[in-house]
């Protein structure tokens, strides 16, 4: 067969040996490796790295789809035009595509880079993190930003640390920190909508593509109704908006075993305890205020749902003992609900929670294992 003719000239001595980690990467995720162990006890399982990616990447479709859709339809919106849902469909994938391209062309250009350089294989991390960039950015977003932010995660969010599985940050998430704080007029404010003019159309009156969060901050009695925020037939990020796509995603992961749900569901008990407590110490004399808010809206506001399922669960950045899991994912759905109420720079605070949780996950281990010894010691 084609790669079995091409293997030698990459193989040592070959032609182009110095490629031999990119030609690596593609046999490898083509078809099962087909090396075997020499000695010690392995477990045999069909579910390798390359796998596990692929699960995730199969479970962010519904979010990636519907996202296309909303990227269409809120367009459409804007200008008060009603089109069917294929044109809504096919407008959204012309906006999203290209930023799916160069968040992958870059990022997996630069793993090959070092890969060749290193002479180690390529990692295969980047096949989850070269596809969570675009669906946490907005559809408005310029390419060359894409790109910017694929580099900036992929070498000081992986690289320095030895690659995928020594990074103690998630990846993507650090992309969108990173262009939120070097280019915070892309990643706030209405920048959420596609405008391309229509021609023969014009904006509908006082139309604003601001998120649902602007109108918490200020009212959130002004805010779409929770249904429409759990189908996600809003502003925002391109895969974030809908909860129902993030559950189907959620049902993957967690049937497959490669997503955590206790940490998930310890996402939504933080949430929503932290919802309830604000309702309890709201102000009673102004009932527009955020601290008002039903605790389960949390659950459907923003990316909380994108958050929970794809970005608190990966693998290497969050708690891996059982217990530290469950505060671990407690801690993420108090603090994002401490954020969005009491920062009104940035009411969307998933993306900080996780990030200030992937720091403390290391910690919150080591004192679950050290409790667990301590309470042994005492038993013995």
């Amino acid at each position: 067969m084609l790669v079995d003719t091409a293997k030698p000239h990459f193989h040592k001595g070959g032609r182009f040996e110095k490629f031999h980690p990119a030609f690596d990467a593609l046999e490898t995720f083509l078809f099962v490796p087909g090396h075997t162990t020499h000695n010690g006890v392995h477990i045999r399982d069909a579910m390798d790295l390359k796998r596990a990616m692929f699960t995730v990447i199969v479970a962010l479709t519904p979010t990636l789809f519907f996202g296309m859709w909303n990227v269409g339809y809120q367009h459409y919106q804007a200008y008060g035009m009603q089109v069917s849902f294929v044109d809504n469909f096919l407008f959204g994938a012309q906006r999203v595509l290209p930023i799916v391209i160069v968040s992958y062309a870059v990022g997996l250009g630069v793993e090959f880079i070092f890969a060749i350089l290193r002479g180690h294989q390529v990692s295969e991390g980047y096949l989850v993190t070269g596809m969570l960039i675009p669906l946490i950015l907005p559809v408005t977003i310029p390419l060359w930003m894409v790109g910017l932010a694929a580099i900036f995660c992929t070498v000081l969010g992986k690289e320095i640390f030895g690659g995928t599985g020594m990074n103690f940050m998630n990846p993507a998430l650090l992309a969108r920190a990173f262009l939120f704080f070097a280019f915070p007029s892309y990643m706030t404010g209405d920048v959420w909508v596609d405008l391309t003019p229509e021609p023969g159309h014009t904006l509908v009156d006082a139309y604003s593509g601001a998120t649902s969060l602007v109108a918490f901050d200020t009212n959130w009695e002004a805010m779409p109704s929770a249904w429409r925020q759990f189908w996600g037939f809003e502003a925002g990020s391109i895969g974030e908006t809908s909860t129902f796509a993030c559950l189907l995603g959620a049902l993957l992961l967690i049937g497959t075993g490669v997503g955590s749900w206790k940490i998930i569901v310890a996402c939504c008990l933080g949430a929503l305890g932290m919802g309830l407590l604000m309702n309890g110490l709201a102000p009673a004399d102004v009932t527009t205020h955020a601290m008002h808010t039903p605790a389960y809206y949390h659950l459907l506001m923003g990316g909380f749902a994108f958050g929970a399922v794809y970005m608190a669960t990966d693998p290497v950045s969050a708690a891996q003992t059982e217990r530290g899991k469950w505060i671990y994912g407690i801690l993420i759905g108090v603090f994002t609900v401490v954020l969005r109420v009491f920062n009104p720079a940035y009411p969307e605070g998933v993306m900080l929670a996780i990030l200030l949780m992937n720091v403390f996950a290391p910690l919150i281990d080591h004192v679950v294992v050290e409790q667990h010894i301590k309470n042994r010691a005492k038993r013995a």
